[in-house]
């Protein structure tokens, strides 16, 4: 379905925007879903918010920070099933409980992150990992 919205269109912020809400509208059972592009702002290299579904979020994340901005600095997808137990989670909205962040390469850096929430416990695991990253492949080759 991502790749049908995106064909044709060379415009990063419409690819992303239709592509999350895809996720929203699809996934199931969560109440978050969107991206993170990196960025700078006050002189340090952080996560600003793109395009998403769901309640108004932080808009920006430091590098290393939360599960977002953990994914980000070690470069891999993390699953956390109780974002309470997260040391250093950032609760942008109270009811989630359950996150998943994986990172989206461009040329070998990170882009930025797809970023879902839920707030069930525990809502992600292995499948979701594996869809989303070939989703952040997807999405790393349709970048312009």
């Amino acid at each position: 379905m991502a790749e049908a919205v995106t064909a044709g269109v060379d415009n990063n912020i419409s690819n992303l925007a239709n592509i999350s809400a895809i996720l929203f509208g699809n996934l199931g059972g969560v109440n978050w879903a969107g991206f993170y592009v990196a960025g700078e702002k006050d002189g340090a290299e952080q996560l600003l918010l793109g395009p998403f579904q769901g309640r108004p979020a932080c808009t920006s994340i430091m590098r290393g920070r939360g599960v977002c901005g953990k994914a980000f600095s070690e470069r891999r997808s993390i699953v956390v099933e109780n974002v309470l137990e997260f040391p250093g989670h950032i609760a942008c909205d109270e009811r989630s409980r359950s996150e998943i962040v994986v990172p989206v390469f461009r040329d070998g850096a990170v882009y930025g992150v797809i970023d879902v929430d839920s707030a069930e416990y525990g809502r992600f695991g292995e499948d979701d990992r594996e869809g989303l990253e070939a989703l952040a492949a997807l999405i790393g080759r349709i970048l312009v």
